[in-house]
């Protein structure tokens, strides 16, 4: 306890001493940069940032209380953002209802009367060097909606989605003259939320101006209503991508020729758990505007989303920055709450450790007071963050590349989507628990180089795999790389029909004999598995464990067969529907293989005939299961750079910086409070927050050599011993630099 409390000590002790040299000198840089005719960006060197929005715009249905946003003062924002070490500020200047400038367009808050909150804030933003960014909301504008029903969404059978804008209707002639309008202050950019086509049923649109461009592109009418097994489905989903990706690119557009420096970003959907119902896909609407901007929301998505998000934006848009938005309310963005200090600093670290851009988010007070408590914590964060700086922005060091198809997405996920996200979020929490680098590739850019920045390549349950992809993916492996596929991979054809034989088989090594009905589905590794013992580390022989999710039933050609895959006495059930489907059935008979082992050229295909990396996400997990799927990777490429033996509940980021030849090793723990049962919506129990910063051990393993090592903070205890470091953390965030 006195340790922990030290080291916290310590660590103000030093930020008191170098945030106000840093902020002088980021003034002065700003300053000096809006004199250059060939400014860089403000994001180019942007770490962290504030956004800043009054809260209760949307309950109220256009009848707000005289104080609503009185007190919401963009001189004050600007002050208290700057003090609070944000090196940008993205002002929430337009919602639903309302505009905090003074527009022709769109009425203010009564409580503001004559001022202008933009105006403020750009004038006071130039004083301090710090860069002004218009937030503006596009999707859910209820003020013009009222004056003109006929822009809503409108189902199949006409009815209008009330909140919905349609995006091919002449709305966006009053989005584009309200961004010219902010534009004429002076403002460094926009950040633009959000550009979504509905979250869930009911769908849209059928409008009048949908009806029409649909026919004049495709020369047949719309479909008449969803429906997976039509041609024309298909065709209105990539018209529903399309009509978001123009909309995007036409508002780009229209910025750069108002005013070419002015930066455009958009809050993005393409990611999980989202899905076509937002109408955005992955890299598609990932690269409009100068960079992504995406949300991590441990409230809404769970704490292993910073990482899925962070790592997920920055193989979506290669090569540039992405921003993240974070929160210091405790669930939702209005909850006037606000998060301990440790709790910001993990979100906060394992985001940049990923190499995001953050940016802190604080939803005002209903009239728009500023809490002096939430500002005290965010100032420590931030300007902690500022003081390791070069810690950030280096090359992630990364073992494993997680497919993701956004077909499979589509049209085997469909209504329910989450079926194909677990394995995928699956793979990644194996690799998180487990230490290993990860990214992602997607289909939508699927090429022999992207696939070779990565040792390995899993497919996690990929249903469809068009030929082109399977032919990619053999010139991958036959020049040396190394593939695991789980699941059903290749089973399905481009409509989410099953196939007669798999797109992968050749691949695999295997045919395919049959699909297994359930999901209960078990593995079994004894004496069969002694050719690959490194495989079943940590399993006991002879003993059935499950692996919940999707399986195949193969027959080995030219693989070779490692362990059992095992069937549940579900299948000997007079009645399988009766029994409840969430709760899996114990293991009943062998019904093939557990794993497939194939060498094709210079490299290998291992397949998992189950789903270890569902199962990694499932409700019924268990260890055996993520220590399967890491077993499986260590097999495939037995020496990384740095193999890191840490607690499950450490992430540990790695990164490089060649010129320098150190090697970074971030360590974020998550260290939650535990929690009782809910008052409601039991079983799903909330996360606690963390409250403390932990101890722990780690190891760090350098096969290739190591020459020195290091840690950021003073109260690491670290031996060095030849290849080996030895580490005792007491804190959150750790940063072991290491020369070699």
């Amino acid at each position: 306890m006195n340790s922990c409390v030290s080291s916290a000590a310590a660590r103000r002790s030093v930020l008191q001493r170098l945030l106000p040299i840093a902020i002088a000198l980021t003034t002065a840089a700003a300053i000096e940069m809006c004199a250059a005719t060939n400014a860089p960006p403000w994001f180019a060197r942007a770490l962290v940032g504030m956004e800043v929005g009054p809260t209760g715009a949307q309950f109220a249905g256009g009848k707000h209380a005289p104080d609503y946003a009185a007190n919401f003062n963009g001189r004050d924002i600007v002050r208290r953002a700057a003090a609070a070490n944000a090196e940008y500020l993205v002002l929430w200047v337009r919602d639903g209802e309302f505009t905090f400038h003074d527009s022709k367009l769109v009425p203010k808050p009564p409580g503001q009367r004559d001022r202008d909150v933009l105006r403020e804030a750009v004038e006071e933003g130039r004083k301090l060097g710090l860069p002004i960014i218009a937030y503006c909301q596009l999707q859910y504008p209820t003020y013009e909606l009222r004056k003109h029903p006929e822009w809503k969404v409108r189902q199949a059978n006409g009815e209008p989605i009330n909140h919905l804008a349609c995006f091919n209707t002449p709305y966006t002639n009053v989005v584009k003259a309200l961004l010219a309008e902010m534009l004429s202050y002076g403002i460094a950019g926009f950040h633009l939320d959000m550009v979504d086509q509905g979250f869930g049923p009911p769908i849209g649109c059928w409008c009048d101006h949908c009806q029409s461009l649909f026919q004049s592109e495709y020369g047949r009418p719309l479909p008449k209503d969803i429906n997976w097994e039509d041609e024309d489905w298909d065709r209105m989903l990539q018209f529903r991508y399309a009509t978001s990706d123009r909309f995007e690119k036409m508002l780009t557009d229209h910025v750069r020729s108002l005013d070419p420096r002015a930066t455009v970003d958009f809050n993005y959907h393409g990611n999980p758990p989202f899905s076509w119902e937002v109408g955005q896909k992955p890299l598609l609407h990932a690269n409009n505007g100068d960079f992504v901007t995406g949300e991590a929301g441990l409230w809404a998505f769970g704490a292993l989303t910073a990482s899925f998000n962070a790592a997920w934006y920055r193989s979506a848009t290669p090569g540039k920055p992405f921003q993240v938005a974070v929160q210091r309310g405790v669930r939702m963005y209005h909850d006037q709450t606000t998060r301990p200090l440790q709790d910001m600093r993990w979100e906060m670290f394992t985001l940049l450790a990923h190499g995001a851009f953050v940016t802190m988010i604080d939803k005002t007070a209903y009239d728009g007071w500023l809490d002096p408590v939430a500002y005290a914590r965010i100032g420590e964060l931030l300007g902690e963050v500022r003081a390791k700086r070069a810690q950030f922005g280096h090359q992630p060091v990364r073992e494993v590349g997680i497919y993701f198809s956004a077909r499979t997405r589509d049209w085997i996920g469909r209504d329910k989507p989450a079926t194909y996200y677990q394995s995928v979020q699956g793979a990644h929490k194996a690799c998180v628990y487990e230490h290993l680098g990860f990214g992602f590739v997607f289909d939508e850019a699927l090429t022999l180089d992207a696939l070779q920045q990565y040792p390995i390549v899993c497919l996690p349950n990929a249903a469809i795999v068009s030929e082109r992809e399977a032919e990619i993916f053999r010139r991958y492996v036959e020049s040396g790389g190394k593939l695991i596929i789980t699941g059903q991979s290749g089973q399905f054809d481009r409509m989410g029909k099953p196939l007669a034989a798999s797109t992968l088989e050749g691949l695999i090594g295997a045919t395919v004999k049959g699909r297994m009905a359930g999901s209960d589905n078990w593995m079994r590794f004894g004496a069969t598995s002694d050719a690959r013992p490194g495989l079943t580390t940590g399993l006991r022989a002879d003993w059935s464990f499950l692996v919940r999710g999707p399986a195949t039933i193969y027959h080995p050609t030219t693989a070779t067969p490692v362990g059992e895959l095992l069937d549940s006495h579900r299948a000997s059930l007079a009645n399988p529907e009766g029994y409840n489907p969430d709760w899996p059935l114990s293991a009943r008979q062998v019904v093939g293989p557990a794993v497939l082992i194939n060498s094709v050229g210079q490299g290998t295909v291992l397949t998992f005939a189950g789903s270890p990396d569902f199962a990694t996400a499932s409700e019924h997990h268990i260890v055996e299961a993520r220590k399967l799927f890491a077993n499986a990777v260590r097999l495939l490429h037995p020496n990384p750079r740095v193999r890191i033996t840490a607690p499950a509940n450490v992430e540990a980021v790695v990164t490089d910086d060649p010129a320098t030849r150190t090697l970074r090793v971030h360590l974020i723990a998550y260290n939650a409070t535990p929690q009782t049962t809910p008052a409601k919506d039991r079983p799903y129990v909330l996360p606690g927050l963390i409250e403390d910063a932990p101890m722990f051990r780690a190891t760090l393993d350098f096969p290739g050599g190591l020459k020195s090592a290091k840690a950021l903070n003073r109260t690491t205890q670290l031996k060095k011993r030849g290849q080996r470091v030895e580490l005792v953390v007491e804190d959150l965030h750790e940063v072991i630099q290491c020369r070699y």
